[in-house]
Formats: structure tokens, C-alpha cells, sequence
């Protein structure tokens, strides 16, 4: 199954797939800066997106970053709302003991979409066994 998401971003930064069956698309850093041992960052991706109401896109750390390095996404997975039309920003977090460098076009987390069902809420007295 496929869908359409539109996107507009700084020329060459779009999200691309690495390989065939990836679940993720990479997000780049549009920024050098270093991001210092045991501090967190809001990196920007230049990166803006429409999906259509009942996706969700999340944004997740990248495993070969995490394992490496031991740069993650702070909140993951972050979520991008169908009606959120600002830039993806990406929330690293340095968990090693150095500080690491990070320039403009590198890969820092990958954008998955997923479908969603929505939840009627009832308020209840009390909740079955």
C-alpha cells in the first residue's frame, strides 16, 4: 500500500530511502555544530510535510548512531501530527562521554509512517474485570 505525502524542502534534503524494503526515511541535518557529551540538541532537517489524516509520521533514532555513537532521539519516537505543517526538527541526545560532530547533509534519524485508528472515549463508573 502506498500514499502520498507531499513535501517541500531544502534541495537536497529531501527523505529518501537507503535500500529497497526500508521501513525508514533519512533525515538529514541541515546544520554543523557539535553536539557535546551528555547534551541534547533541536537539530533542524529543512523538512516540511502534508500526510493524509490517519497517518501518523514518526520520527526514530538511527540504530548504526545509537550503537556507535550513542546518539539518540530524545523523544522517541517523535511524532508528526497529519495537520503539522512547521519543519520536522529532531531532538538528539549525546549519551556518550564525547562530543560528537555533526555537519550539514549527515543522516540523524529516520521518518517511518504508520496508519492510526482513532479512539472514542466513554466515561465509566467503573472498569470491567
Amino acid at each position: 500500500m502506498s500514499f502520498e505525502v507531499l513535501l517541500n524542502a531544502t534541495p537536497g534534503f529531501e527523505p529518501s530511502y537507503a535500500k529497497p524494503g526500508a521501513a525508514g526515511a533519512d533525515l538529514k541535518s541541515t546544520e554543523s555544530l557539535t553536539l557535546k557529551a551528555g547534551e541534547r540538541a533541536l537539530v533542524k532537517t529543512g523538512v516540511k510535510i502534508a500526510m493524509p489524516d490517519g497517518y501518523v509520521g514518526l520520527v526514530h533514532p538511527r540504530s548504526g548512531l545509537a550503537a556507535k555513537n550513542g546518539i539518540t532521539v530524545l523523544n522517541a519516537p517523535g511524532t508528526v501530527d497529519a495537520g503539522y505543517r512547521g519543519e520536522i526538527m529532531v531532538t538528539l541526545l549525546n549519551t556518550s562521554n564525547e562530543d560528537f560532530v555533526i555537519t550539514a547533509g549527515d543522516r540523524i534519524a529516520q521518518l517511518v509512517f504508520q496508519k492510526f485508528e482513532r479512539a472514542d472515549f466513554i466515561v465509566v463508573e467503573e472498569l470491567p474485570e
